[in-house]
């Protein structure tokens, strides 16, 4: 359990760096070159890396590639939420709690009949 639950909090903060490296540039750096944008971008997607790559070495070690990867997109999507609305201002729509119904879908036949671990 001690694994997943590292796995979890890597995965989370590196999903907090991997948001604002795809999308904080829209914001921030809308009026300089594409260029500069990625740079800096790269920049903070080093830290993602730098987090997300041990998470899913820990994770493998106890979870499926499968349920690695919707576990990845569970988190994604509870990062993203947030970001959208705070921080880039977006208005909070019903579709972020369809897509998160059907990501719930996801998790549900990709762990089902195999236990964590298993």
């Amino acid at each position: 359990m001690r694994q997943i639950s590292l796995t979890i909090l890597l995965l989370s903060l590196s999903n907090v760096f991997m948001t604002f490296a795809w999308y904080a540039h829209l914001k921030e750096l809308s009026a300089k070159p594409w260029l500069l944008a990625a740079l800096v971008s790269w920049g903070v997607a080093f830290f993602e890396y730098m987090l997300q790559v041990p998470a899913n070495r820990i994770g493998y070690s106890v979870l499926s590639l499968g349920q690695l990867k919707i576990l990845q997109e569970m988190i994604a999507l509870s990062v993203f939420v947030p970001f959208a609305i705070f921080y880039m201002k977006e208005p909070l729509k019903l579709d972020y709690l369809w897509a998160g119904l059907c990501i719930l879908g996801a998790a549900w036949f990709i762990f089902r009949g195999r236990a964590v671990g298993a």
